[in-house]
C-alpha cells in the first residue's frame, strides 16, 4: 500500500509539472497556434494516437480516483479508535481522546498551555504534545511526567493494549510577569480575622 502511496504522489508530481510547463511555454510563445492545432489533429485523426489518447485518459481517471479513494479512507481510519468487545465494535473519536489530554494540563502548574493531536496508526496511539511552559519548569522532569501521565490516563480510561507513543514539542517558554506574582503573593497572604477591628463593649 506504501508503494501505491509514493507512485501515486510521483504520478501527481508530474502531471502537475507537465501542465506548468505547458503553461510556461505558451505564455512564452515557443509553440506557435498551428503546433497546437497540428499536435492535435494528429491525436485526434491518426488511429493509433486515438487509441494511445483514449487509454491515457481512463488510466489517468482511474489512478486518480484510486489515490483519492486511499487517501480519504485513510483519513476515515485515522479519526477513530476502534475496538471489539463481547457485545460489538466500539469507536472512539480521536477528538475525544484530544480532550480529555488537555485536562491534564490543569494537573501540572508549570504548564501554561497544551494542545494535542492524537493518530491511529498500525504502531499504535501517536500523541503529539505541543505545550507551552512557564520559565520556572525543569523541562527534562517536567516532560517525563507528562509523558507517563498521559500515556497512563489513556490506558486507563480506554483499556487500550496498544502501544502508545506520546512525543512532546515545547513551543514557548514563557517569564512569570511580576504582577502575577504580586497577586499570587496577595492571594498567599492570610485573610483578615471577620469583625477583628470590633472590640469589646
Amino acid at each position: 500500500m506504501r508503494v501505491f502511496t509514493v507512485f501515486g504522489i510521483l504520478f501527481y508530481t508530474v502531471i502537475v509539472t507537465l501542465m506548468g510547463a505547458t503553461l510556461i511555454i505558451l505564455s512564452l510563445n515557443i509553440l506557435q497556434i498551428n503546433d497546437i492545432t497540428d499536435i492535435l489533429s494528429y491525436a485526434q485523426f491518426g488511429t493509433n494516437s486515438r487509441i494511445i489518447v483514449g487509454l491515457a485518459g481512463a488510466l489517468l481517471i482511474l489512478i486518480s480516483f484510486s489515490f483519492a479513494q486511499l487517501i480519504l479512507g485513510r483519513f476515515q481510519r485515522e479519526k477513530t479508535i476502534a475496538f471489539n468487545t463481547p457485545s460489538g465494535e466500539v469507536t472512539i473519536a480521536l477528538t475525544a481522546v484530544e480532550d480529555l489530554i488537555k485536562r491534564l494540563g490543569g494537573v501540572i502548574p508549570e504548564i501554561k498551555e497544551l494542545r494535542p493531536d492524537v493518530i491511529a496508526s498500525k504502531k499504535g496511539i501517536i500523541v503529539d504534545i505541543r505545550v507551552i511552559l512557564r520559565s520556572e519548569a525543569n523541562i527534562p522532569e517536567l516532560t517525563g511526567r507528562l509523558q507517563d501521565i498521559t500515556k497512563s490516563k489513556i490506558q486507563e480510561v480506554l483499556g487500550l493494549e496498544e502501544q502508545i507513543i506520546v512525543k512532546i514539542h515545547v513551543v514557548k517558554i514563557i517569564t512569570v510577569d511580576e504582577r502575577d506574582k504580586k497577586r499570587k503573593d496577595a492571594f498567599r497572604e492570610e485573610p483578615p480575622i471577620p469583625f477583628g477591628g470590633y472590640g469589646r463593649m
